[in-house]
């Protein structure tokens, strides 16, 4: 299928998946004229990379990841996969517990702005 079929029934944009074959995730066979043409696996190979983009890992980690899914046999490749994905986890970790922190200090101030906004509606009006 073409670049444009594709996008289609992916719903990924034709130049995302431009930019997946040149980051090695995703790979066509050129025509004649140099126009892309995926096998019907690519549906489920850009998939699977819209899920790793979603959970947040980036484009060289997905690389990392991927050939795991090709040559499911190959314990370095499996052992790198998985030793990837726990330093992934590890990162999510992280910034799950940065948010947490940013949270909680947005908390408090959100109580002092609230509190300031009640004294405010208690004060007097000066008159003018």
């Amino acid at each position: 299928m073409r670049i444009g079929e594709l996008s289609k029934r992916t719903g990924v944009s034709q130049r995302s998946l431009r930019y997946y074959e040149e980051q090695g995730l995703l790979s066509s066979s050129r025509s004649d004229a140099g126009q892309r043409h995926y096998s019907d696996a690519g549906v489920q190979r850009v998939s699977l990379i819209r899920q790793l983009f979603d959970a947040g890992m980036s484009s060289r980690v997905i690389a990392t990841v991927l050939p795991c899914v090709e040559t499911p046999d190959d314990h370095g490749v499996v052992e790198l996969a998985f030793e990837t994905m726990l330093r992934e986890r590890d990162r999510i970790d992280a910034d799950i517990a940065h948010l947490i922190e940013t949270r909680a200090a947005l908390d408090v101030l959100i109580k002092a702005n609230s509190q300031h906004q009640t004294e405010l509606a208690a004060a007097p009006v000066p008159s003018i």
